[in-house]
């Protein structure tokens, strides 16, 4: 069973910087595309930064030369590198991967960005 978890968010000052780190695990299929969603209170999901097997990563304009996506394919982890956080990056952060054409979610790392 294909499981994703993510961890290192946490509270941190505006201006900050955090890394969150994504594993995959239970997977004997390759890892495709990989992505960072965010979902603040009372907003709809957004997609941050994806990664895909082979080509350039996206970044969404809110996160664009702040954020760095990045994966370690050996083992099978993603992270995103954010800087200069804002009050407005406050939210719940999911991954996602694709695994032999199915799109799995993990149960999010908040993150919370505040004096």
């Amino acid at each position: 069973q294909v499981q994703l978890v993510e961890s290192g968010g946490g509270l941190v000052q505006p201006g900050g910087s955090l890394e969150l780190s994504c594993a995959v695990s239970g997977s004997s299929f390759s890892i495709g595309s990989m992505a960072w969603h965010r979902q603040a209170p009372a907003e709809q999901r957004e997609l941050v930064a994806a990664t895909p097997a082979a080509g350039a990563p996206f970044y969404s304009a809110s996160v664009k030369g702040r954020s760095t996506i990045f994966r370690d394919s050996a083992k099978n982890t993603m992270y995103l590198q954010m800087n200069s956080l804002k009050p407005e990056d406050t939210a719940v952060y999911y991954c996602t991967a694709v695994v032999d054409g199915t799109q799995y979610w993990g149960q999010g790392t908040q993150v919370t960005v505040s004096l």
